[in-house]
């Protein structure tokens, strides 16, 4: 993980940025403009004081408010990191108090539930445009943020027809300035595609975790004590925060419950491999998945590093 984006810029692309909601992906974008000077300045919004404390001691901001409608006044880039379920309320909290031409995002996993919930609230002045950065770790709160979050990490984002491409390049900049990778695609299609990629991975993983927790007292204690790679890899994603993931899930309900369908019928070919000792099936299905993972290691979004390319002494 690089320590630095590179040298900051001259002139900042934003006047003032504001960021709703300062956890792990506000606080690194606030690490990350300060960083390469992308805004002339950074105003935090938590309704959390404990937050806001740290957000103080933490030097992340130049103003803080706990008031959305306060806090967003005069800001030329607003950046809503609150759970999805949380975004209509909010987008109607601020949308009297949005400056004419303010671009306004978010950073949420779903994508057409936050359309649905935001853009009946905001003004025609606005320019809209939904965005997800796909990172993150299984940390959480205002001092999980780190600078090098998004760098050479994929950012999509979907804006709806008509929107104002220079708006669309303005924010696409902003992003690339934080060292991301952008693509565009439509708000449905996004959700298909990150309901198998992150959705349906998460759904496993804690009800996987949630089993081998039923089963620690059979085994006495063994499930915990004798965790290997597999095991210790779900106990990560099933550590993330449970409020986005609620609302994730609820936000993005038709195409987790297909994928889910995909994948019951898919684990049913797999019993039936084992039940029927097929071992060509079994053999057919691990180097086809093995060849996928190869994939993601040549495209930079992992590491082929040993142990789940965690370095001596990381997560």
């Amino acid at each position: 993980m690089p320590e630095r984006l590179g040298d900051p810029l001259e002139t900042p692309l934003f006047e003032r940025v504001a960021i709703i909601g300062i956890g792990l992906i506000g606080s690194s974008i606030a690490h990350a403009v300060r960083q390469k000077n992308l805004a002339g300045s950074i105003v935090a919004i938590d309704r959390d004081t404990e937050v806001a404390a740290r957000v103080d001691a933490l030097g992340l901001a130049d103003a803080i408010f706990s008031d959305v409608a306060e806090g967003v006044k005069g800001c030329d880039l607003v950046i809503l990191c609150v759970p999805v379920g949380a975004c209509g309320p909010v987008a109607k909290q601020m949308a009297a108090s949005l400056r004419e031409g303010v671009i306004v995002t978010d950073v949420g996993s779903v994508k057409g539930a936050v359309v649905a919930s935001m853009e009946p609230h905001l003004p025609a002045h606005a320019h809209f445009i939904p965005g997800h950065p796909v990172a993150g770790t299984e940390q959480s709160g205002p001092d999980a943020g780190f600078a090098t979050l998004f760098h050479e990490r994929w950012c999509i984002l979907t804006p709806a027809y008509g929107v104002d491409p220079a708006a669309v390049a303005r924010l696409q900049e902003f992003w690339e300035g934080m060292g991301a990778r952008i693509e565009f695609m439509s708000a449905p299609h996004h959700d298909l595609v990150l309901a198998i990629t992150s959705h349906v991975p998460h759904l496993i993983a804690y009800n996987i975790v949630g089993t081998a927790a039923d089963l620690e007292q059979v085994t006495q204690s063994e499930v915990i004590k004798f965790s290997a790679g597999g095991f210790r890899d779900f106990t990560r994603i099933a550590a993330s925060d449970p409020t986005m993931w609620r609302d994730v899930f609820l936000n993005n309900k038709e195409a987790v419950l297909e994928m889910i369908s995909r994948f019951n019928e898919d684990l049913a070919a797999l019993a039936r491999a084992i039940r029927w000792d097929d071992g060509d099936a079994l053999y057919d299905l691990f180097s086809r998945t093995r060849s996928i993972r190869r994939s993601i290691i040549d495209l930079g979004q992992e590491t082929d590093a040993p142990d789940f390319g965690r370095r001596p002494g990381k997560d």
